[in-house]
């Protein structure tokens, strides 16, 4: 799953990356501690130009009265997003891209402590998650609300945690947005083993209000298979 992002890429070279037009209330960067109710970028394609636009992270359904009527939908699976109906209808028609840099990931020792990881590409380069969007009309100003999708974790990431979030290959982002047609359900899967890379981060980032550099810097333990659980979870999965 993922719970937790880091980006890190300036705002206009984000949208140049994408080739998007930025709008003007963009969150503010560098963060290395996104967290979920927080506005986030995304890039969407609804009318034939790509946006780079802000988005509340936690997916409302229509039928929530307010933002806290029901669970907290951060991410969404992919091997039931077009089955579930709080999704299926984004999942066929409000495709998203999530920019990031890096995610986070928690295990726990054999005392329960959560151990934070920090997750990036191999050559620390920015990617896209897959994500899906929605309106939702019932305050007093329409909120734009996103989730990101996950899928079962390939062999390396399941070291750390049984899920992961899908990451869309830059030749694939038109087709997730739905510039080129058919055949988005089949880029749901995990990104191929080497793809990523992970190091333990300081406990600091466990709180939501922590900033700065530092959070995303290597600390230096050795890695015991024995002593977390690979099943534990954050917050947000369906």
């Amino acid at each position: 799953m993922c719970g937790r992002l880091a980006v890190t890429l300036p705002n206009d070279a984000m949208a140049q990356m994408f080739s998007a037009r930025p709008a003007n209330d963009l969150p503010d960067v560098p963060n290395y501690n996104v967290c979920p109710t927080t506005n986030i970028h995304v890039v969407l394609n609804p009318d034939g130009q790509r946006q780079l636009v802000s988005m509340r992270w936690g997916f409302l359904p229509h039928w929530y009265d307010t933002p806290s009527s029901g669970p907290l939908l951060i991410n969404a699976r992919a091997e039931t997003i077009a089955e579930k109906p709080a999704f299926r209808e984004a999942c066929h028609q409000r495709r998203c891209l999530i920019p990031a840099t890096g995610f986070y990931e928690w295990t726990k020792d054999a005392k329960g402590n959560r151990l934070p990881w920090y997750i990036q590409t191999h050559d620390q380069t920015p990617f896209a998650f897959a994500g899906v969007w929605q309106d939702w009309t019932k305050a007093d100003q329409p909120l734009r609300t996103c989730a990101i999708v996950t899928t079962a974790a390939n062999t390396q990431m399941s070291a750390i945690h049984h899920r992961m979030p899908v990451l869309i290959a830059q030749e694939n982002w038109g087709k997730w947005l739905g510039e080129q047609g058919f055949g988005a359900a089949t880029l749901m899967k995990a990104a191929p083993e080497g793809d990523l890379k992970f190091h333990r981060v300081s406990p600091k980032v466990n709180s939501n209000r922590a900033t700065g550099p530092e959070l995303i810097e290597e600390v230096i333990e050795p890695f015991d298979e024995d002593q977390f659980d690979p099943n534990a979870t954050s917050a947000g999965l369906l």
